[in-house]
């Protein structure tokens, strides 16, 4: 850094406060040659008096400048520090929350996909007879729990009626016409079984899904939106599935459900067939249908419909209940509601716990007293586990 020490000074600002000592002296004496008080000669004294002072302080300043100058001149970059401005730096922050904010999963999708925590593993399972009717009253030593090719040890054993996050998706395509009032009349059918602490949503679909109830504890509220579904356009069955999914990151219950209530195939959705089926695998959300569809497919969507829900549901631990009478939607939909409050739910914590986030098997085996016909089980297919 320059020091300001070994600097030496011009003459050149000396020798100009001579010359202004000089210019004073001068004036002085002009002025103090009238009469001993002369007012003229007064006013004319203070105003030379007052240009003296302006010009000594230009001159001073003007040596003062010449003297800081070359100092800085000699300074070198290193020497100069300027802070930056905090305002950059919160644009900074706000710039980096934003990138990550917008990283998606493989689906192009807008959330996170949902995980299950592996420190305990909780598996609703439904038991039903050869006539397709539930069956209730069985302990935890009926049944085997199998992660892979392990068998677990079931911590956690339960029937009790929990209290249900319950999302319907509802068909208000223009296929829909012919069957709108009685499939309305099924939803109201079916919350005549939910309880007091449930919460609902509603989601219609037509070209595009459209959610028009959020999380409400109000039956009525929800019916009351209901109304208001007229059949039009075309069939977004799988977006609809997927903001249903979605929509269920805002469930306060550990327990989650979404029922369908369509006439068949997807002819609009942006989401593919297999899109869907990975979301609902990871997402620990049961997934019920009930297909009504016509006894001649009009479409080759409308003829594969049936599979695709059925393939949907069972990977969630639900099920999809196909008819052809929609006079039978009110007692289908009562059904489903009374097997979303009388289900068994294991739970297990994994015997080797790998947070590697791949997909875990699980498959649930039934051990039935003597005497029983032969029946099947419905639980989920697997999870994934967490990568931390």
């Amino acid at each position: 850094m320059a020091r300001l020490n070994d600097w030496r000074w011009s003459s050149r600002p000396a020798a100009l406060v001579r010359d202004m000592r000089e210019f004073a002296r001068e004036g002085a004496r002009i002025v103090d040659s009238g009469l001993p008080w002369d007012p003229v000669a007064s006013v004319l004294r203070q105003s030379v008096s007052r240009s003296l002072v302006w010009a000594a302080a230009a001159v001073t300043l003007s040596a003062a400048c010449a003297m800081v100058s070359p100092a800085l001149a000699q300074t070198t970059v290193n020497d100069v520090h300027v802070a930056p401005r905090e305002v950059d730096k919160a644009k900074d922050v706000v710039a980096e929350a934003a990138k990550k904010e917008l990283v998606t999963d493989g689906l192009n999708t807008h959330v996170r996909p949902l995980k299950v925590d592996v420190d305990l593993v909780l598996v609703p399972v439904t038991i039903t007879d050869p006539l397709n009717r539930l069956v209730t009253g069985l302990d935890k030593q009926n049944f085997q729990l199998f992660e892979g090719n392990s068998a677990q040890e079931i911590r956690s054993f339960s029937s009790e009626d929990a209290p249900v996050s319950l999302g319907v998706i509802f068909d208000s395509s223009g296929s829909m016409s012919s069957k709108m009032d009685r499939a309305k009349d099924a939803v109201v059918e079916f919350f005549k079984t939910a309880n007091p602490q449930d919460e609902f949503f509603m989601i219609t679909f037509s070209d595009e899904p459209e959610e028009v109830s959020d999380f409400t504890s109000s039956v009525n509220e929800i019916q009351d939106k209901l109304v208001y579904a007229v059949p039009r356009k075309r069939t977004a069955l799988l977006d609809a599935i997927y903001m249903g999914v979605s929509k269920m990151r805002q469930a306060k219950f550990p327990k989650k459900a979404l029922l369908i209530i369509s006439d068949g195939g997807d002819n609009h959705s942006r989401y593919t067939e297999n899109e869907i089926k990975a979301l609902v695998k990871e997402a620990d959300v049961m997934v019920y249908a009930i297909g009504i569809y016509d006894r001649y497919f009009a479409s080759q969507e409308e003829r594969l419909g049936p599979a695709l829900l059925s393939e949907i549901t069972e990977l969630t631990g639900g099920r999809a209940f196909t008819i052809d009478n929609p006079n039978d939607l009110a007692d289908v939909a009562t059904k489903i509601g009374i097997e979303l409050r009388n289900q068994y739910v294991l739970g297990y914590r994994p015997a080797k716990i790998v947070r590697d986030g791949k997909w875990r098997k699980i498959k649930v085996k039934l051990l039935p007293p003597k005497g029983l016909p032969p029946l099947r089980v419905y639980a989920r297919m697997g999870y994934y586990a967490p990568v931390e």
